[in-house]
């Protein structure tokens, strides 16, 4: 913890010779992109995109879940989604998930999760259901490829992100691109969800 105690307490000398660009941000934001990523700690978006400060409109949660849209929700993540579609007029969403990801492993091992309830309640809202290899069925095989897993979960949540009416709308008129990242920690390489087979490339 110190060590972030003392960066936190350096910044305004780190950052000196940038004042103009921090005094900017001050007037207001205008973000090239939603990007809603894990919770994970070894996920950072800025390290990803090399993001300068103002260029990321950041949502993060655990197993980087969208739910779906529902009306009448109080929800943070639908309220972050709408600020920043309407808000913040942000033209490019990036949805990214990661390997080794600690929300599909409880996804795909349910009793893993049995002591954290509000784990379990968050990751019922991930949306699982059946895939063209899997037939229809409430749960997540333990015995599946983790990778394969969590690259169907990721374009689910994608899925999901369309049914918000703000993103809907933006990106039938051609105002909003959404895009699918799975970022692998060990290697650092980005791939990318293709729209026409759903197949992952690089980036």
């Amino acid at each position: 913890m110190q060590s972030l105690i003392d960066h936190a307490r350096n910044l305004p000398a780190a950052i000196a010779d940038r004042r103009q660009e921090f005094a900017q941000l001050a007037h207001g934001q205008q973000p090239l992109a939603l990007f809603i990523s894990c919770s994970d700690s070894r996920v950072v978006p800025s390290l990803i995109t090399g993001a300068r400060p103002g260029q990321l409109f950041e949502l993060r949660t655990a197993g980087n879940i969208v739910p779906r849209y529902r009306a009448h929700a109080a929800c943070g993540v639908a309220a972050s989604i709408e600020f920043a579609v309407k808000a913040l007029n942000v033209p490019e969403i990036v949805v990214c998930g990661h390997s080794h990801c600690g929300a599909v492993k409880g996804l795909m091992n349910r009793p893993s999760v049995a002591s954290l309830p509000l784990v379990r309640r968050w990751l019922s809202r991930a949306g699982h259901g059946p895939t063209p290899t899997r037939p229809s069925t409430n749960h997540t095989p333990a015995d599946e490829d983790p990778t394969t897993v969590t690259q169907h979960h990721l374009v689910t949540q994608m899925a999901h992100l369309r049914s918000y009416p703000c993103v809907a709308q933006r990106l039938a008129t051609g105002r909003l691109r959404l895009h699918g990242w799975f970022y692998t920690v060990e290697s650092g390489q980005v791939l990318v969800s293709s729209h026409t087979t759903r197949a992952f490339r690089p980036l």
